[in-house]
């Protein structure tokens, strides 16, 4: 948040704006007659801060972003108007002055503060190479400080996904309210009485009905967790979708659905009940999810497919913990009457590929829902379904998109036992239940969630679960038939808030009227509209002029590519405005500018400023 240092600046800059009449204001033009009715204080000086008294224009009215490009900034950095500008060589230098915040060094603290808001961890495997450069460099100094050129040092090797993460190019860009609301539905869910712990084997009986948990992973490899988030549990049944997605992008969906088919059953999940084809429905169900652990390896032993398995679930977990509960596996083994006599049915009627050992399958079966994870392993395994395929904290590719979209479609239409209907008509997202009480739900494009309570409903599935994902569904615009555009009532996380924009237009002002051209560069790299106007259509650069603020001014023409000639709603420009109160020096820069300056040059040149730095991310 910009921080205001002039109060007493401001307070007089109040107390003229209010005292003076409108029609001084808009008799602009008659510059002696206009300055006479303001006791001698400047118009321009009070219409700076009129963004403090009035919302900004419609979004409608938005400008082409503008900021100083890296290759830009590299091919002029030894012109010395280029050097008074304040505009920098490097995005390194960009990300230090937007921490930095006007300051020489900064703490190192301070530098992973503000990277755990923008929902980055200093331990993600991205940043690794910066975080293990920020432990050396701190041995170095005696302060914990940094300054620019050891602050460099430590980012440049990470410097695009820090800059990513700084200019709010992540898909949850203001992430910290955003955790705020889980927290909220987190809470509000910990408040749901009933459901009964699953105790048909012991394993699953010893589990706290009290334990709650969330945890999400954005598609940008942004984390929060709430609760219980690093106990270990058991996938059961939320491995089917897993497995089925290493299965279509090992053989391709036409070899996979040969066996299995795509509808849902409308019967309990364990049903000894196959469709018309004489094929399991889906591969949500037991028998579906017996024929589909079938497909794995064929032709390997038992011990190569679990390894198999076990390597692609911390590949799709980011390298984060998965593990094997042996006493689970057993105990499934043990009291799985219902699924050995499924599996004998499926055999009778011919449903396994050739040559497959039913039982041998039944126990990489039972193997497979004793895998454990946490909620947070598991938010990056739904997050990973969620960027189609690819893993987010790793960034390596996992599963084929053909095996994602086949996966998820599964997964709404099937992946909730006999409450998958509610579940699509008032959630809308994907999600798979399990018995140990874990619900994984994927936000396609957004973000994978996995909710843990071991508490079930009468259905199989967990009733806190249940409770966060409707809540979270009533609170954002995540359902896949709301309406982007027209459901204003509710929460859009992946956009910034009207607030936030409301306060983009005060600091911009406020930046130029102060001549704070440190803050403009963290503005420039943050994405702001660089060109916003107030409610009397003056930008940054008719506040500048007015102030005769030369650097401010050089700084949004050169770096920022901001429009010269911008008229306010009496039809001035900055030009008139540093003509006006004798800034001579401004309007030497602005009539530079203006002859070199063409509307066509000067949106390819804004073009070109925003490709080069977005094209670097």
């Amino acid at each position: 948040m910009f921080h205001f240092r002039s109060t007493v600046a401001l307070r007089e800059l109040f107390h003229s704006h209010l005292q003076r009449p409108l029609a001084a204001r808009a008799a602009r033009r008659g510059a002696p007659a206009a300055v006479a009715r303001t006791g001698g204080r400047s118009p321009g000086r009070g219409r700076a801060l009129s963004a403090w008294t009035a919302p900004p224009r419609a979004a409608g009215q938005r400008g082409t972003r503008g900021f100083c490009s890296k290759d830009e900034a590299a091919k002029d950095s030894s012109s010395e108007k280029r050097r008074k500008a304040g505009i920098l060589p490097s995005l390194e230098d960009l990300l230090f002055y937007t921490i930095a915040e006007g300051q020489e060094k900064i703490p190192a603290h301070k530098f992973t503060t503000a990277l755990k808001a923008t929902g980055l961890r200093t331990g993600d495997p991205r940043l690794k190479e910066c975080m293990e450069m920020l432990k050396v460099t701190m041995k170095t100094t005696s302060d914990g400080t940094l300054d620019r050129h050891l602050f460099k040092k430590c980012v440049q090797s990470n410097i695009v996904l820090l800059t990513q993460a700084f200019r709010k190019k992540f898909v949850i860009p203001d992430f910290q309210p955003f955790c705020a609301h889980i927290d909220e539905l987190y809470e509000n869910a910990k408040k749901m009485p009933g459901g009964q712990v699953a105790d048909y084997i012991p394993q699953l009986a010893r589990f706290s009905p009290d334990l709650w948990a969330v945890a999400l992973c954005t598609v940008d490899g942004q984390r929060h967790t709430v609760g219980d988030t690093k106990v270990p549990f058991c996938l059961q049944s939320c491995v089917k979708p897993l497995k089925y997605a290493i299965a279509v992008h090992d053989h391709g969906t036409e070899y996979v659905h040969r066996f299995i088919g795509k509808e849902p059953s409308g019967l309990r999940f364990n049903k000894l009940f196959l469709n018309e084809d004489d094929k399991p429905h889906n591969p949500m169900v037991n028998a579906g999810a017996i024929v589909c652990t079938s497909l794995i390896k064929q032709g390997a032993s038992n011990a190569e497919k679990f390894d198999y398995m076990m390597n692609f679930m911390n590949k799709l977990a980011g390298n984060e913990y998965v593990g094997f509960s042996n006493a689970t596996f057993q105990s499934e083994r043990e009291s799985g009457d219902r699924n050995f006599a499924i599996g004998y049915y499926l055999k009778e009627k011919k449903c396994f590929p050739e040559g497959t050992d039913m039982t041998s399958i039944l126990d990489f079966y039972f193997q497979l829902c004793s895998i454990e994870v946490t909620c947070e392993s598991a938010s990056v395994m739904a997050a990973t379904l969620a960027n189609g395929g690819f893993c987010p904290i790793t960034g390596e590719r996992i599963l084929s998109p053909e095996a994602v979209r086949n996966t998820l479609s599964l997964m709404h239409s099937c992946g909730m036992y006999d409450f998958s209907g509610q579940f699509a008509f008032h959630v809308g997202l994907p999600a798979k239940s399990g018995v140990a009480g874990g619900i994984l739900l994927v936000v396609p494009n957004v973000m994978g969630i996995m909710c843990w309570s071991p508490p079930l409903d009468k259905l199989g599935n967990s009733v806190r679960g249940i409770q966060f994902c409707t809540d979270l569904v009533s609170l954002c615009n995540f359902h896949n038939y709301d309406n982007l555009r027209h459901f204003a009532k509710k929460l859009d996380p992946r956009r910034e808030g009207g607030d936030q924009r409301v306060k983009s237009v005060i600091n911009l002002l406020f930046a130029a009227y102060t001549g704070d051209v440190s803050a403009l560069r963290r503005f420039a790299l943050s994405s702001m509209d660089m060109e916003q106007r107030d409610y009397d259509s003056r930008t940054a650069l008719h506040v500048a002029a007015a102030e005769g603020h030369a650097e401010v001014v050089r700084f949004l023409l050169e770096a920022c590519k901001v429009n010269p000639v911008p008229k306010d709603r009496w039809g001035n420009t900055p030009m008139d405005e540093a003509v006006h109160f004798g800034h001579h020096d401004v309007v030497t820069i602005l009539r530079d500018y203006h002859n070199q300056y063409s509307p066509q040059d000067s949106g390819a040149k804004k073009e070109s400023a925003e490709n080069n730095l977005d094209g670097m991310l």
